[in-house]
């Protein structure tokens, strides 16, 4: 990494750093993308949607940053992340800092949740970034240079939320991985950061897959309506992952409300599972007067 780079246990600093930023056509991705440019990065972008991507690119190069490579490609699709690494990797060389942050989102009980629902939530929000782990990862071990991994969970990833079965079971492994890689990886001088946001106005708010509920029910709407007024922006977010890489903390909270609830579950256990059982109970009844 570049001369901005500090020690393990120090944190690090994005600055002149090979940054890797999945995701990266809107939403949190693209703000990342662009808070990482702006502080100094040599960015290296994907998303699968080309023509966010093609945006995103020329407002980072328009503003004066660099973006090394970019290319459109599916994540859960691990031949075309393994050829864009090795592209990568042939042409710049190791990368120093690695954010996992493409994700979708599902929500549904598990009566109504339909099999490709379980399979497009765990293949893109943790085999996707297993994918970007498997083919960036090893090559930072072996340059030795020490270096970051981010990867983005969820509040769905550290606290029981209600409708949120199969969304968890991707968040809840990306996790898994992150707690296992920040133990291993930190010989090699690579942390790891496990981002776990609340509600964030992306346009992921908009498009959440709820299944077996009209999104036009005036209740619904209502629900939405209040999440949205509870979110923060992807800009607030992507201040919060780079000073997380920066003070070397392995949980990124992007807002206080995840953060004491995620604090309550631990110290309160009683207290937490009676609350979010009479959350769940609430929703349950307003999916029953729904006729579900």
């Amino acid at each position: 990494m570049g001369s901005g780079v500090l020690g393990f246990g120090r944190g690090k600093t994005v600055r002149d750093a090979k940054v890797l930023v999945t995701g990266a056509a809107s939403g949190i991705g693209r703000a990342t993308a662009l808070a990482s440019a702006s502080a100094g990065a040599e960015l290296v972008l994907t998303d699968i949607n080309a023509e966010g991507l093609e945006d995103t690119v020329r407002t980072v190069k328009e503003a004066g940053g660099t973006v090394l490579a970019v290319r459109a490609l599916d994540i859960t699709d691990y031949d075309a992340v393994t050829a864009f690494a090795t592209d990568v990797h042939a042409e710049f060389g190791s990368l120093d800092i690695v954010m996992n942050i493409a994700g979708t989102s599902t929500w549904g009980t598990v009566e109504n949740l339909e099999h490709r629902h379980w399979r497009k939530m765990v293949d893109v929000n943790l085999m996707g970034p297993i994918h970007v782990i498997e083919n960036f990862l090893p090559q930072m071990v072996r340059a030795k240079r020490g270096g970051a991994l981010v990867n983005v969970s969820s509040a769905a990833g550290i606290l029981a939320l209600p409708w949120h079965a199969a969304y968890s079971a991707g968040k809840f492994g990306i996790r898994g991985v992150s707690e296992v890689l920040r133990f291993d990886l930190r010989r090699h001088d690579i942390s790891v950061h496990l981002v776990v946001p609340g509600a964030v106005n992306t346009p992921l708010v908009q498009s959440v897959d709820l299944v077996g509920v009209d999104r036009e029910d005036p209740r619904i709407k209502r629900l939405t309506t209040a999440f949205t007024k509870h979110a923060v922006s992807p800009e607030h977010v992507a201040a919060a992952i780079l000073r997380g890489i920066e003070r070397n903390q392995f949980l990124v909270y992007t807002s206080f409300d995840i953060r004491f609830g995620y604090w309550w579950a631990r110290k309160f256990a009683y207290p937490y599972e009676f609350v979010i059982r009479r959350t769940s109970d609430r929703f349950s009844r307003l999916l029953a007067s729904m006729g579900n």
